[in-house]
């Protein structure tokens, strides 16, 4: 079903214009094709700091960045600003300070800290003094139990700085992880028995004209920082971001959405930092544009939604992204809350969406939830990219949009349309592509192809093979497909996406199973719902919750109707099982943004797949008759 036929034949939408509206492709080889925007990149920005320098001028008493005040009971205050010319100033204090370290790619920061102030100025210090830094995964440190990839991350890195928000927060990673011969700064705290550095004394550094040298003398290959994939079965690899990269990505998104460059952008975003989504999609945007990032100390779970929901009645962004839970639990909200609904509504032009697919009825319920309050829809919209492409390479280009949909390439990158396996593989190659992974020769030449295409592992499919112009759509991941021991194979992308959509809002995401098996199975995360309609109180363990009546006939019905419509074995879940125990950061079941790892789960849960697929298993779901 379209997002445009739920409530209406023709549904109105709040105006919002596209800019890729045409695309040209060419054969090559047997089985090759390359797509390209007929809209022209045009010129870009050589490095990020030119961004900050010219709003400092131009409205040095703007917002850049605010975030609520933290409170000693953990709750959170009133918002703290920082202006324009407060952020140039502390990035050029901070800058100095870094550069008097003698800081550089063999020597880099390291960021362990959630999104705060601080975390942004020691960013933008490190981006006007052309020193690379790394921002973290919190998890790495907060989470994880044995520091695994913490430890990676440093050992790769060599850092020769480290900065974390909190003493007591992540004291204990760094006692595990790092040598007294590495400086590390605090933004507050201390660590027992080791001297740190205050934040504050890089941020009130003297600035000198050399830090300014500094600046100028970026050119657009320096690197700006370091970005660690998610990882898989494997270690998460460092991808080098150079200056050269981010603005040029940041010049192909605001082609492809020309919204952002009508008026200074206002965001409210909870979106992590040491991704590419949050860090250089998000605060990028707001730089480029001389917009404000409101940082949301919310998330998309059951116990931090409150804070979102909160920060959203208070702030009305102009674009709002998020992932497809978060947008899950603001549409359930918006039901019955009136003045979310109002502010929330009030002047947003655009959703966009990314991470994984958006189950249809939460799109029909956003859908009507505007109509209802302001008389007209407003835009879904999202796309495809990666950590490796800075990240955007695709965006739809229409409001007419189903879920999977991924549109068009941005302006100035190419797509190389490969068939691989029966399915087809788009390469990317750009000036938004990076030239490789940090100290891994191997793994740089392992993902280019011979025409030096970077090699991504996603599939497409064309939306209307009749019609180019409309783009893309996702067709899954190659690596994650399987065949049954029978021979047929099985296309997990689609099949997952259809399982979250059929089953929401009790199924959260699910892990296909089956390889070398005559069936195909799932493992099925729940969500939150699960709870409110087993009945149980908020205390009861996920086993009772799972194992109730109300549940289980949701799940079954859910499965049944997977069933029903079926086309073949690779189609039909012909088991499932409920899973307790949520993905696991450590193993890199999931990242700390929700993205799951089919592989990792696979990996680490083999043994549960083999009592799925051998009937031991207790409380298997199965197609009924």
């Amino acid at each position: 079903m379209s997002a445009t036929t739920s409530s209406s034949a023709s549904p109105r939408y709040r105006p919002v214009s596209f800019g890729v509206t045409r695309v040209s492709v060419r054969d090559g080889a047997p089985g090759v094709r390359y797509v390209q925007a007929e809209l022209p990149l045009g010129a870009y920005a050589r490095r990020l700091s030119d961004f900050l320098v010219h709003w400092a001028e131009t409205e040095p008493e703007r917002t850049f960045i605010a975030r609520r005040a933290q409170l000693a009971d953990g709750s959170t205050g009133d918002w703290q600003h920082i202006s324009y010319a407060q952020a140039l100033d502390g990035a050029r204090r901070i800058g100095q300070a870094l550069l008097d370290r003698k800081l550089s790619p063999e020597r880099p920061v390291v960021i362990l800290s959630e999104n705060t102030l601080e975390h942004a100025l020691m960013s933008l210090g490190c981006i006007y003094a052309g020193v690379p830094y790394c921002p973290v995964s919190p998890a790495y440190a907060t989470v994880s139990q044995d520091y695994d990839k913490l430890r990676h991350v440093l050992d790769t890195l060599t850092p020769g700085l480290v900065f974390a928000a909190d003493g007591a927060r992540y004291g204990r990673a760094i006692a595990a992880t790092i040598g007294a011969e590495v400086e590390v700064v605090l933004a507050q705290g201390a660590l027992e028995g080791r001297a740190t550095t205050p934040f504050d004394a890089l941020r009130n550094t003297p600035a000198t004209a050399a830090v300014d040298d500094a600046m100028h003398a970026v050119r657009p290959d320096t690197i700006a920082k370091f970005l660690f994939t998610s990882g898989s079965t494997k270690m998460p690899k460092p991808v080098i971001n150079t200056h050269r990269m981010w603005c040029a990505n940041l010049q192909q998104i605001t082609l492809s959405m020309p919204v952002l460059a009508e008026a200074p952008p206002v965001f409210v975003d909870w979106l992590p930092w040491n991704h590419t989504f949050g860090g250089n999609h998000n605060v990028g945007l707001t730089l480029q544009h001389g917009g404000t990032l409101y940082i949301d100390d919310g998330k998309p779970t059951a116990a931090l939604i409150g804070e979102t929901l909160r920060n959203l009645r208070e702030i009305a962004p102009t674009l709002y992204f998020n992932v497809p839970t978060g947008f899950e639990m603001i549409a359930q909200a918006m039901k019955t809350d009136a003045e979310l609904r109002r502010n929330l509504l009030s002047r947003v032009r655009m959703f966009f969406y990314s991470g994984a697919g958006l189950a249809q009825p939460v799109w029909d319920s956003l859908h009507a939830t505007a109509q209802a309050e302001v008389g007209e829809r407003i835009v879904m919209a999202t796309g495809l990219g990666m950590t490796e492409s800075a990240p955007s390479a695709m965006f739809v280009n229409s409001h007419n949009v189903k879920a999977g949909d991924i549109g068009v390439p941005v302006p100035g990158m190419t797509l190389k349309l490969v068939d691989v396996d029966g399915k087809t593989e788009v390469r990317y190659r750009g000036p938004n592509v990076t030239p490789g992974y940090w100290r891994s020769e191997q793994a740089t030449r392992d993902v280019f192809d011979e025409e030096g295409y970077l090699c991504t592992g996603d599939a497409v499919q064309w939306i209307d093979p009749d019609n180019i112009h409309r783009g893309l759509k996702f067709d899954g991941r190659i690596a994650e497909d399987f065949k049954l021991s029978t021979g047929t194979f099985v296309s997990v992308g689609p099949m997952r996406a259809k399982i979250i959509v059929t089953g929401a809002p009790y199924i959260q995401d699910a892990v296909l199973t089956g390889l070398n098996m005559k069936e195909v199975g799932a493992l099925i995360f729940p969500a939150p719902a699960c709870r409110t309609v087993s009945g149980l109180g908020a205390d009861a363990p996920w086993e009772a919750v799972l194992a109730s009546e109300p549940v289980r006939q949701r799940i079954q019905a859910v499965i049944d109707q997977l069933a029903r419509e079926a086309t073949g074995s690779a189609s039909r879940i012909a088991r499932a099982l409920l899973l307790s125990e949520p993905p696991s950061i450590d193993k890199g079941e999931v990242t700390d943004k929700g993205s799951l790892n089919q592989r990792a789960v696979l990996k680490h849960r083999d043994a549960l797949v083999q009592a799925l697929h051998d009937d031991t298993a207790p409380n298997i779901i199965k197609p009924g008759p």
